[in-house]
């Protein structure tokens, strides 16, 4: 499971015009699931987000997770973080899970993300989507479940 994790002083998605999730202060996550993926990757990947430490404390020191900031967390399926593009220009998709196990995932992990204690907003599954943001920093980070980076 792969996550791009941004600091954002705001986010929201839209789909059709309609805001489907927006948060002020707090984490924007785009999360893909890989075939090999299992609700053990989704566990380890929702605490680590609830835990890591991107906030900045008094001292300007990144010391403060979004849970000790009081702030929010917008999750967005994104299965293009699994695109392969070593081999030619047009990316390849074969290592992102089948839509079925991705969406029962997905769920899962934000469910997770619930269970840890913070407020969670989300996009729609399978929807072609709008995501606006504010990086603060700009901070970005990125986690594989497998870390593979």
């Amino acid at each position: 499971m792969r996550a791009v994790v941004q600091r954002v002083s705001r986010a929201k998605v839209t789909i059709n015009g309609e805001i489907t999730g927006e948060i002020a202060l707090g984490l924007l996550i785009l999360l893909a699931v890989g075939h090999e993926d299992s609700h053990a990757d989704a566990t380890y990947l929702a605490q680590k987000i609830a835990g890591l430490r991107v906030f900045e404390d008094e001292q300007g020191k990144m010391n403060y997770s979004v849970q000790h900031v009081g702030g929010g967390v917008l999750v967005v399926s994104q299965f293009t973080l699994y695109g392969d593009a070593r081999r030619g220009k047009r990316p390849s998709f074969d290592d992102a899970a089948p839509p079925q196990k991705a969406r029962q995932l997905y769920e899962f992990f934000v469910e997770q993300v619930r269970a840890a204690g913070l407020r969670c907003e989300t996009g729609q599954f399978q929807e072609t989507m709008k995501v606006e943001l504010v990086n603060e920093g700009p901070v970005t980070i990125l986690l594989d479940s497998g870390k593979a980076f």
